[in-house]
């Protein structure tokens, strides 16, 4: 019997696999303070329910934290929907302990009461953990009052309450040794590893929760702690990473900072890395950065190409900028993908024609169409939806079972076109193999990582990088 143990469980079943960062690095804060901490990663697991039960045999740890990466795969055309078998993983775990349990994750974090209640579960923490749930350890045993500690949702006899977010300072962080989830098998079986550099989120995507999820406020980690914890992946052999910022270049000196110091450390000589980026500001000078510190694709969250659509999703560019960001990286040598959302608000055969003609236009590696907005709580998009009428009768959405807290997965998809935007947008891509667009899957004309079996086989004969572009290599 282990004692004063804490147990963090990572129940993302997602294939290919992604290491769940965010546990790896509330591990090291966690050892930093003293504490005693095991991972129960179920990620590859063929029976996590048994797993569960052999794991608390064994151990009695004092506190459990769950890990809710996702709600559901956010495609419209599958609608898989997680939280069910999420549920039944915290069922099992709280058959076998009597130890508090507390959710968190990304998933979590953007609709944590709904979650709490679906999984009755007491106790939840919302972005930043890494100072928040020690302290939340430190207290309980002692019943102290539980209120002041950011970004805790607890129930007491009036219901659920928030403490409000967290905005960790990163800078006080641990420097990062990458040693507490298995992240070398996670680059064997999901072809690349993973690292942040910042949190927080400012835009005004109308859509998006990752405000919701990271905060609105960014905050940056020193370069060279980021360079730091890159070092120690590459020790591990993984040489293939994904920056998981929201968008790399916002604000663009950290993006040049970050470069400068992976240059210095010459960790550009052995390091691939891919990054998400919006396409605007995005300079010649950071794209002779980033390409000269190795990054090996960019992922640049267009949305559409048609200005109307733009301002109506909240985008702070234009489609003159993403033709200049284009240039950019074809006079560069940058490898890129333009990423669409199609089917938003106002969306007609006449946006979608620009979009897609601008697209052909400006040439990028590969372009990725997303069909419908997946609606989350608490952003622009939920509150307008609301507001305009009869939730039921609301033409724009799709979903198995549409309500009002958005909990289940409901898509927007603009009335004007319906269903009819995917033999639309197919006449539209034509033969272009520039798109990922599938001709042969019905409906399903979404690209869609999770259960990729194409892409887990590529992986499994060696390929690594971005999902994007092993697919664009596949077919080179």
């Amino acid at each position: 019997m282990v004692s004063g143990l804490v147990t963090l469980v990572n129940t993302n079943s997602m294939k290919p696999p992604i290491s769940p960062l965010g546990l790896d690095y509330l591990a090291q804060s966690l050892v930093e303070r003293g504490l005693k901490v095991a991972v129960l990663d179920l990620c590859f697991s063929p029976d996590p329910l048994s797993e569960i039960e052999n794991y608390f045999t064994k151990n009695h740890p004092r506190i459990v934290g769950i890990n809710i990466r996702n709600t559901d795969d956010c495609v419209y055309a599958s609608q898989d929907f997680f939280l069910p078998g999420i549920r039944r993983i915290v069922d099992e775990v709280k058959k076998r302990t009597s130890a508090p349990i507390v959710l968190g994750g990304s998933g979590f974090s953007v609709m944590p009461k709904r979650i709490l209640g679906y999984c009755d579960i007491n106790l939840g923490m919302v972005g930043d953990c890494e100072e928040s749930f020690p302290l939340l350890i430190q207290h309980i045993p002692k019943g102290r009052d539980i209120k002041g500690i950011p970004g805790l949702i607890y129930r007491d006899g009036n219901g659920l309450v928030s403490t409000g977010f967290p905005h960790l300072d990163l800078k006080e962080l641990p420097l990062q040794s990458r040693d507490f989830v298995d992240n070398e098998r996670y680059f064997e079986e999901g072809g690349m590893g993973s690292i942040e550099t910042k949190r927080g989120c400012n835009q005004g995507c109308v859509y998006c929760a990752d405000p919701l999820i990271k905060g609105k406020k960014i905050r940056l980690r020193p370069p060279d702690h980021v360079v730091w914890e890159l070092k120690r992946l590459l020790q591990k052999g993984i040489n293939y990473v994904h920056i998981c910022d929201s968008e790399f270049n916002l604000p663009p000196e950290h993006a040049e900072s970050v470069c400068q110091e992976i240059i210095k450390e010459r960790v550009h000589t052995k390091l691939h890395w891919y990054a998400y980026c919006s396409p605007f500001p995005f300079s010649e000078k950071l794209a002779l950065l980033m390409h000269k510190a190795g990054c090996a694709g960019v992922d640049f969250g267009v949305d559409s190409g048609s200005d109307k659509m733009l301002k109506t999703l909240g985008r702070s560019f234009s489609s003159r900028e993403i033709e200049e960001t284009a240039k950019l990286c074809h006079r560069h040598g940058i490898v890129f993908m333009y990423d669409l959302l199609l089917g938003g608000p106002g969306e007609n055969k006449e946006t979608l024609r620009d979009t897609i003609e601008l697209m052909k236009r400006v040439d990028p590696d590969r372009v990725g169409i997303t069909i419908g907005a997946r609606v989350y709580p608490g952003t622009s998009l939920s509150s307008s939806i609301l507001k305009q009428g009869p939730f039921e009768k609301n033409r724009h959405l799709h979903g198995e079972t549409p309500d009002r807290d958005f909990f289940r997965p409901i898509f927007y998809l603009s009335s004007q076109l319906g269903d009819g935007i995917f033999p639309h947008v197919e006449k539209l891509v034509g033969d272009d193999e520039r798109f990922f667009f599938p001709k042969d899957v019905g409906k399903s004309k979404n690209y869609n990582y999770n259960q990729n079996i194409a892409l887990i086989e590529a992986i499994r004969k060696g390929h690594r990088g971005a999902y994007w572009d092993i697919l664009r290599r596949m077919k080179a």
